[in-house]
């Protein structure tokens, strides 16, 4: 009797050890390498070049692990959603979150794709997708 809080606290232990969630295969393709801009496309058209919609998306993309990063020229956060087939990357550049699915994710390749309002007509969206290269 005298082990029995002893026990209970093992007991615990191992349980909170087994029980902690490890990182996804996804999360690891994701936060591994540093992913550079391959394409940038609005509504068919390559949106990447100076004055385009995704201008300042062009470049590299870092997904730490502890959910900050780094998306061409901007900063900010990035989250799954429960199944990790949707990425959201919030920064205060934008006026709104982005939620993309999530096409590819290989060691190799990033391909997502989303739709945004259009700043210049707000009854329009803009059809994006994006892919990038492991650097």
């Amino acid at each position: 009797m005298k082990n029995l809080p002893v026990i209970i606290i093992i007991s615990a232990l191992l349980m909170s050890i087994s029980c902690k969630e490890k990182e996804s295969e996804r999360f690891r393709l994701l936060t591994t390498p540093v992913w550079q801009t391959d394409s940038l496309i609005a509504n068919g058209i390559d949106a990447s070049g100076p004055g385009g919609f995704l201008e300042k998306f062009k470049g590299e993309a870092k997904f730490r692990e502890d959910g900050t990063g780094y998306f061409g020229k901007f900063t900010g956060t990035w989250s799954f959603n429960i199944d990790e087939t949707k990425l959201t990357i919030t920064t205060d550049s934008l006026p709104l979150p982005i939620t993309c699915d999530i096409l590819e994710l290989t060691s190799l390749s990033l391909k997502i794709k989303t739709a945004v309002i259009n700043p210049a007509n707000i009854s329009e969206l803009i059809n994006i997708r994006m892919t990038f290269k492991a650097k």
